[in-house]
């Protein structure tokens, strides 16, 4: 399987030249399709209010997300046309309200390979940005690539790092990602603390691993000691310790992400990522 088709969705001019400079170089590295969503979200939640002023409150607040997403696809028209030449790409904008973005970004989703999307934590992100990963991640079936502030540095990371407890989702993960681990020079299959007792507690990540070689992945086991508070400390320690250039982990849980892989570490990780991460549910 190859990354044919890949899909990014912005929902602000800021904050968007990382995760669109990644996915174009990813398209074109993949000889790929590129379809770019400029969203304009009106975030009003109207609730009790005076008779008639409620279509008022409401149609001020949908002008106001035309606004955004007008700007929106002017950022990301300038992004894209900073990228290389040969970028097969289409832009569409679109404006919806807050309750009705999932539907609007699975549509897309689903018919995506690969969805490309900055972080959705930080300064100056609203809920929708949260919301948009939610939504390709665990409505739109897709697998996700959350760029940090900084960017990508490698469009074909060299040493990769997978988390792995044996989960279903982190399966799922390894098989979505396929394509970025054949083409990796290492892939640290990586066990934290693995139980005492379960099918793989002589051997933690041996089965992965086999499957993994079998398909002419240069994969190999790091079984760690959770020394830290946080499994996602550990994770990112060993992240810079080898030098990694993507992550690659299963994505648990329905509600904004909050039931996290391996005790929270997702939601954590991606607060303060500094590389790459890829997402599978």
């Amino acid at each position: 399987m190859a990354y044919k088709s890949l899909l990014t969705v912005a929902t602000s001019p800021d904050r968007l030249d990382a995760s669109v400079t990644a996915a174009a170089a990813l398209a074109i590295r993949n000889d790929a399709h590129l379809d770019a969503l400029a969203l304009g979200v009106d975030r009003t939640q109207v609730g009790y209010s005076y008779v008639g002023s409620g279509a008022v409150i409401m149609a001020a607040a949908m002008d106001r997300a035309e606004e955004d997403a007008r700007a929106t696809e002017k950022g990301l028209n300038a992004a894209l046309a900073a990228q290389p030449f040969g970028l097969r790409v289409a832009v569409e904008t679109a404006v919806c309200q807050l309750g009705a973005l999932t539907d609007v970004v699975a549509s897309r989703a689903r018919y995506a390979d690969l969805v490309v999307l900055p972080r959705p934590y930080g300064k100056g992100n609203g809920v929708e940005a949260e919301a948009v990963v939610e939504a390709a991640l665990f409505n739109g079936m897709a697998p996700v690539l959350i760029v940090p502030d900084k960017g990508m540095a490698n469009s074909d990371p060299r040493r990769i790092v997978l988390a792995w407890n044996q989960s279903r989702e982190a399966l799922v993960a390894t098989r979505r990602a396929m394509p970025f681990l054949k083409r990796a020079d290492s892939v640290s299959i990586v066990v934290i603390d693995p139980p005492a007792h379960g099918p793989e507690r002589s051997d933690p990540g041996g089965l992965l691993c086999q499957f993994l070689v079998r398909h002419g992945v240069h994969a190999e086991v790091t079984v760690l000691a959770k020394t830290m508070p946080r499994v996602s400390d550990v994770l990112t320690r060993h992240l810079r310790d080898v030098d990694a250039e993507l992550l690659v982990m299963g994505a648990y849980g329905h509600s904004r992400l909050r039931e996290a892989i391996l005790g929270g570490a997702t939601r954590d990780l991606l607060e303060a990522a500094e590389v790459p991460v890829f997402l599978a549910h």
